[in-house]
């Protein structure tokens, strides 16, 4: 079995114009279904999890293609990797034609012994000013009013301090057809969007985007402030959305689309998309474990 418990992280190297990354965060989990054949999912630039209809193993060594998600070209994307001693190498052949080196070592398990015990709540946003956060890129945020508002897309915004384990509490409000996310270590996104009335999925309010769905859509309309309270302990995320549970004490497989890295085992800071359409947030506080 190509991997015989958990799941790979890893990193694309390459360039290309028209696709602006050298070293992408990715994901890639590999599973048997049935007896003998393997199957998996990854994750790369952005997006949700893109599934594997098989992946060919033999002698060390595995191939796999995957059609393209929001990419504008219709051509597959090509793996090849080997296992080594210390995780995978291999290449890439993109939608554009191009091939890219890429490694891959594994996941870390997250998991924690004994009851999280929790530290003094930390005020993230001062109401003020932008003291304590950046933008990824030109920075079209700003403060009014007490509330930290991106009014066109532009560039995530990231928190200086980071974290392991939390709970956070956050407040939003979007446009209508806007859509954002709150990244929590700055590598799973909780999704936000103009929900309202659709299917619970896991690419909408209230899900960990692509992965895990939540139980019922309780997303309020636009213009109204919205709030979401997280529980993040290793993997464990608990999310309560408008004073509602819709997610209890699930597991994140890995990555999200979008994230700032793949290395779940370190600490990282809390993040909000900003490239998705007008999005304001307030009271983001968040108490870390001790």
């Amino acid at each position: 079995m190509l991997c015989p418990r958990g799941s790979l992280t890893g990193r694309t190297l390459g360039h290309n114009p028209n696709y602006e990354w050298q070293r992408a965060p990715s994901w890639l989990e590999v599973k048997h279904s049935g007896v003998r054949t393997l199957v998996g999912q990854f994750v790369f630039l952005n997006g949700s999890a893109r599934p594997i209809s098989k992946v060919n193993f033999k002698d060390g060594k595995f191939t796999f293609t995957i059609p393209p998600q929001w990419e504008q070209e219709n051509r597959d994307l090509e793996f090849e990797g080997t296992v080594t001693p210390n995780g995978l190498t291999g290449t890439m052949v993109f939608v554009d034609g191009k091939k890219y080196n890429w490694t891959a070592v594994k996941a870390p398990m997250l998991k924690r012994e004994g009851e999280p015990v929790f530290g003094e709540p930390i005020t993230l946003f001062n109401g003020v000013d932008m003291t304590g956060w950046k933008a990824m890129g030109d920075n079209q945020w700003k403060v009014d009013g007490g509330i930290l508002k991106s009014e066109k897309s532009g560039a995530n915004l990231v928190s200086d301090l980071k974290f392991t384990d939390f709970k956070l509490h956050i407040e939003f409000r979007y446009n209508k057809g806007s859509n954002s996310g709150v990244y929590l270590r700055g590598r799973y996104e909780v999704q936000i969007d103009d929900a309202k009335g659709m299917n619970p999925d896991a690419v909408h309010l209230g899900a960990i985007y692509g992965f895990l769905i939540p139980n019922e859509m309780v997303a309020k309309d636009p213009g109204v402030w919205q709030s979401y309270d997280i529980t993040l302990i290793g993997r464990m995320v608990t999310i309560i959305a408008n004073n509602k549970t819709v997610i209890y004490n699930q597991a994140i497989p890995g990555i999200t689309g979008g994230a700032i890295d793949s290395k779940e085992g370190e600490p990282g800071p809390i993040m909000m998309q900003g490239d998705h359409g007008p999005i304001e947030y307030r009271n983001i506080i968040i108490t870390p474990i001790k």
